[in-house]
């Protein structure tokens, strides 16, 4: 069966990978997971992004993002959107992001949090870049950000845990929604009925590796090699085919990144 899947969410550059890069990558092209979107959280992690480019990454191919994450507030100096701005105009990244809003950090970071993301949002609209969003407990926030700023580029909300009616908000601006390893707990019923009822046009597999283990790995670290368990699993939830999920979700990730 030919099958093609899209890892629109995975930090195969940071350094829990470190010893064993190449063979995750060669597993995931025996398993299909031919493409992976890795995104940037630092200054610092786009260079880690960029040095990984250079390699051969055993055949699958990496597109990548620049961008600010909340959790790395004390990282980003006064130059940070200045040196997004140059990274962007100088590498060309398919994406702006990893950013967001995190409500569950300390509260004190709010209203830094937001500034940041403001202003990313606009660098982002004059590059005409698609944005790849972070957010827990501030889905209504960013919606209201995203319509009061008029941006019209798209993107992809990672690791989706909002309500069916923000989901569709989201679709209507634009945004397709990512799903990985939460999705494959049976406690997660909200989630599961979610991927279930969302036209499966505006969803996109994620496996946010390292992070976000699936049920199925108890220990250690996630990895793209678990994307096709996670597709199954979204799959057999939605009674359709895996090569059917596989197929649309990877058609679903390139249009939303411009990706030919």
């Amino acid at each position: 069966m030919l099958i093609n899947y899209f890892d629109s969410h995975c930090h195969i550059d940071f350094n829990e990978f470190d010893h064993n890069r190449s063979q995750v990558l060669s597993n995931c092209k025996q398993m299909q997971v031919n493409s992976i979107f890795v995104p940037g959280v630092s200054e610092a992690g786009w260079r880690r992004q960029l040095d990984l480019l250079k390699n051969q990454n055993a055949g699958v191919t990496l597109t990548y993002g620049f961008g600010l994450h909340p959790y790395f507030l004390a990282e980003h100096n006064q130059n940070a959107l200045i040196k997004l701005e140059t990274a962007l105009s100088q590498y060309q990244p398919v994406a702006v992001g990893e950013i967001g809003l995190d409500f569950m950090l300390e509260k004190t970071s709010f209203d830094k949090q937001y500034e940041l993301l403001q202003q990313q949002i606009a660098v982002a609209k004059i590059a005409c870049l698609p944005i790849v969003l972070h957010i827990r407990k501030a889905h209504d926030q960013v919606l209201k950000l995203l319509r009061q700023t008029k941006f019209k580029e798209g993107g992809i909300v990672h690791a989706f845990a909002g309500s069916e009616q923000q989901a569709h908000r989201f679709i209507e601006l634009g945004f397709k929604l990512g799903f990985g390893g939460a999705v494959t707990y049976l406690r997660a019923s909200k989630l599961r009925k979610l991927v279930v009822c969302l036209p499966l046009e505006s969803i996109v597999l994620e496996t946010d590796a390292p992070d976000m283990l699936p049920s199925f790995v108890k220990e250690g670290c996630n990895s793209p090699e678990n994307l096709p368990r996670i597709a199954k699993v979204i799959a057999d939830l939605r009674q359709v085919g895996l090569e059917q999920v596989a197929q649309q979700t990877t058609l679903n990730t390139k249009l939303v990144l411009k990706i030919k």
